[in-house]
């Protein structure tokens, strides 16, 4: 902002010897720089001070502020006009030299600006344009002081026209005026100057300047400063003088000149167009998302300081937590959560009083309760003692009457459909003028615009509450030691157009001790989505438990997608890994391919499989293919979320992913966690992910036996014997005695029913003591109650009883029965 360059000041200019004058083909004004800190000392002198004050920064320093920047004797109001000045006497304005002296001793807390005669250290006098800005971040400094030589401006604007025209549109860091002729081109270059502001933002700022005389001044995109001196041109402020010197008589019904009341009607039309221009800016400000939180946060913002030096937003309770929408009349019982404050105090002077996120209610007797009750909004012009006893007295042991008394209060509900979602409490500064009628009637508006902008983030939030529960419901808590491999996940919600969709992952157990792995993508976002994708993945357990082969389980659920009638379309990648065969079997439907890296050489590579079509296309035929492999390799399965991003072509993502899956990892989280940093947070990721990684360990065959067996009821007892004895061998001797039972139980059965083949007996070493028995009967066994007569009908009650998990499934062949028993700690 300390613009300008070093060159010899013109003849007659007052100001400090390196002053610098403004210059008008750039459109740029030398600004002086100073900051001043709590005490009312200079902490920072920029060079623009040096020329405009002709005081080194050495010597200013430290040193007192009122010591440095001296109002002379000749003050805007006294009439004086200065010999040669192109503007003519000062305007019958007051404030404008004392405002300058108020906020640099600390008696101003809120943003001023004005025109002042200054004396500096070379005895000259120099008549200035400022502004005070208390600062409210960081940091010992509290108060930012901007001034610029107007002389400067008088010398190269001499006509009385020109001249005015740039005093009353300057800005700090350029001028213009009407006749300027870089306005267009001024107004492309401000974004490549202030490199944060958008085209459309400079073109607003540049018509606002040109059009309507105000001074901007823009920290940022987004934080206004709201000053809006008069500057002192004479035929502006006398006009001004006039209107209000109108309305006073008017008001007070005095005999008012027909030209007067018509100026008088001028400056009425005037602020009403500029509180409608406030009420514009506020509603583009606000709702530019449907985050709640920054909803809330936009609002009270957008008021701040501009509209009031406090704005503090309350919420109901129901609103606050994303329910439902809040039912009746709000009442002394309804908590109300305070989840916003914004001010321009120093900074913590709130903050320990009235925190961010107490709730608490309010009693009848409060201006709050009349405001939440009634929906309109309060007026109080001054808070006085006694109200701010009144009040302070809901806060127990912290006494808040410093912080309102003598302020002007407003207090305005915020609503939607005639329902009350929370108030905002406006105090102003007692320096400040109070809160007025049309303060009310603008208050109204601006409480009205933004509970319509909090209550859709309310319905947004709440069906995003309601969808995340539903996916968090059904998405599974997957086991991390399966029967022969090691499985982790990660799910990352989506970025935009809601958090939730229909990616999931599942792991299943199957007969054999094979393990299931789905990956699996439903298109679109949202609750249906979400609901879409629960119903298939039940529908994907419920046929991975009768073991049905890949290519027909993805069949049978694209059959089941077109009964559903649904409009969804969803991809599936279904893969079934057998520990004991050392092979993956596997099956796609329009989904992206997996990533197998391997263990003996750490090389990755996208499985090559028939990619087929979404589920819900209906009559496409699905294939399947066998993978060998190895112990230690690594299978990664995720959704097109982690790997397609847009503008970027799907090759990219698929190769970084072979790349970062074949990264070192100490374990299979840190494996997960590297994919994930390589793919996810790169720009322009707007879908959900997830992300299934195993690692088959496989099953050694010295873990595995199996007996074929007659059907032939002796072959019972050889059944006993043959388990006992490989359970000693195991190391196992005190599994022996109740799986020698259950498997009694189980080849007696399927000896009986039976039909040509053999029975097979098999014994695996797993996680767990798994027992199989396989016959060539479709018949499922079921488990029943069985009479004191009754002769059958017990030795599946046995093994429900005695197993850790037992169950049944079809085969192609007939069927098998199993049942798990718990292995030592040391073994697992």
């Amino acid at each position: 902002m300390d613009h300008g360059t070093e060159r010899d000041a013109p003849p007659g200019h007052r100001a400090g010897p390196d002053a610098v004058p403004a210059d008008p083909v750039t459109g740029r004004v030398p600004l002086a720089v100073v900051v001043v800190d709590r005490d009312g000392l200079v902490s920072h002198w920029s060079r623009g001070a040096r020329r405009l004050f002709a005081l080194p920064k050495e010597e200013a320093i430290g040193r007192p502020a009122l010591d440095l920047l001296p109002v002379s004797g000749v003050l805007p109001g006294d009439g004086a006009q200065d010999e040669g000045s192109a503007y003519g006497p000062y305007p019958d304005h007051d404030g404008l030299g004392p405002g300058l002296e108020s906020s640099l001793d600390g008696r101003l807390s809120y943003p001023a600006a004005g025109r002042a005669r200054l004396t500096v250290p070379a005895d000259a006098r120099v008549d200035v344009l400022w502004w005070a800005y208390p600062l409210v971040g960081p940091g010992p400094e509290r108060l930012l002081v901007l001034a610029a030589d107007a002389d400067g401006l008088r010398r190269d604007y001499a006509d009385d026209g020109a001249g005015a025209g740039v005093v009353e549109r300057i800005a700090p860091g350029f001028a213009l005026h009407t006749d300027f002729p870089g306005a267009d081109e001024l107004a492309r270059r401000l974004p490549e100057i202030l490199p944060s502001m958008s085209v459309g933002e400079s073109a607003r700022i540049v018509a606002q300047v040109l059009e309507l005389g105000y001074p901007v001044l823009e920290f940022s995109q987004n934080d206004r400063v709201p000053v809006i001196p008069d500057w002192g041109v004479p035929r502006r402020a006398e006009r001004r003088a006039r209107r209000e010197r109108a309305a006073r008589a008017l008001a007070a019904g005095e005999p008012v000149p027909q030209e007067l009341r018509d100026e008088a009607e001028d400056l009425e039309y005037a602020a009403v167009r500029e509180r409608l221009e406030f009420l514009n800016e506020v509603s583009g400000a606000i709702g530019t998302s449907l985050d709640l939180a920054q909803t809330i946060v936009e609002v009270s913002r957008a008021v701040v300081p501009r509209f009031t030096d406090v704005a503090g937003t309350y919420l109901r309770e129901q609103v606050v937590a994303g329910e439902g929408f809040p039912d009746g009349v709000p009442d002394t019982t309804t908590m109300w959560h305070r989840v916003a404050l914004e001010h321009t105090d120093e900074p913590g002077r709130w903050d320990d009083v009235v925190p961010v996120g107490e709730a608490m209610p309010f009693p009848a007797h409060t201006p709050f309760f009349q405001c939440m009750t009634s929906g309109e909004p309060v007026l109080v012009p001054r808070i006085t003692e006694e109200m701010g006893h009144a009040i302070a007295s809901q806060f127990e042991k912290r006494d808040i009457r410093p912080l309102i008394t003598d302020r002007s209060m407003l207090l305005v509900p915020l609503k939607a459909r005639q329902v009350v979602l929370g108030f905002m409490i406006l105090l102003r500064h007692p320096e400040r003028p109070v809160f007025n009628d049309m303060d009310r009637v603008t208050g109204a508006e601006l409480a009205a615009r933004a509970g319509l902008v909090l209550d859709n983030a309310r319905m947004y939030t709440h069906q995003e509450n309601v969808a995340e529960t539903l996916q968090d419901s059904m998405l599974p808590h997957i086991p991390a030691r399966m029967a022969g491999c090691d499985i982790a996940t990660r799910y990352l919600p989506g970025t935009l157009l809601g958090r939730v969709g229909g990616d999931w992952f599942d792991s299943v157990k199957l007969p054999g001790a094979r393990t299931a792995l789905v990956v699996g993508d439903v298109m679109g976002h949202g609750l249906g989505s979400a609901a879409m994708m629960g119903q298939l993945r039940t529908a994907v357990q419920t046929m991975a438990g009768l073991d049905l082969p890949p290519a027909r389980l993805l069949r049978n659920l694209d059959d089941l997608a077109q009964r559903l009638g649904e409009t969804h379309l969803a991809t599936c990648l279904y893969a079934v890994y057998d520990p004991v065969a050392g092979e993956l079997h596997l099956a796609n439907a329009g989904h992206i391919p997996p990533v197998l890296v391997r263990a003996e050489d750490g090389a990755s590579e996208l499985i090559d499989l028939p990619t087929g079509a979404p589920i819900g296309v209906g009559g496409v035929p699905f294939e399947s293919v066998r993978v060998p492999v190895a112990p230690g390799d690594r299978l990664v399965m995720c959704t097109d979320g982690l790997v397609e991003v847009r503008g970027e072509d799907i090759g990219v993502g698929l190769a970084t992913l072979c790349e970062s899956a074949a990264h070192p990892a100490a374990s299979m989280d840190d494996a997960c966690d590297t994919i994930i940093r390589a793919l996810g947070t790169r720009g322009g990721r707007k879908d959900d992910v997830a992300l299934l990684m195993a690692r088959l360990t496989g099953i050694e065959p010295d873990a595995v036996a199996e007996w074929s067996l007659a059907r032939d009821p002796a072959e019972v007892g050889r059944a006993r014997a043959a388990v006992r004895e490989q359970l000693h061998d195991w190391g196992l001797p005190k599994l022996a005695g109740p799986a020698e039972l259950m498997v009694s139980e189980l080849v007696t059965n399927a000896v009986r029913h039976s039909h040509a083949r053999p029975v097979e007996l098999r014994l695996v070493r797993a996680d767990t003591l798994l027992c199989e028995v396989d016959d060539d009967d479709h018949e499922l066994p079921a488990l029943r109650s069985a009479g004191p007569e009754d002769e059958a009908g017990r030795g599946l009650r046995v093994v429900s009883t005695l197993a850790r998990a037992w169950g049944a499934s079809r085969t192609t062949a007939g069927k098998t029965v199993w049942f798990e028993l718990t292995l030592p700690a040391r073994y697992r």
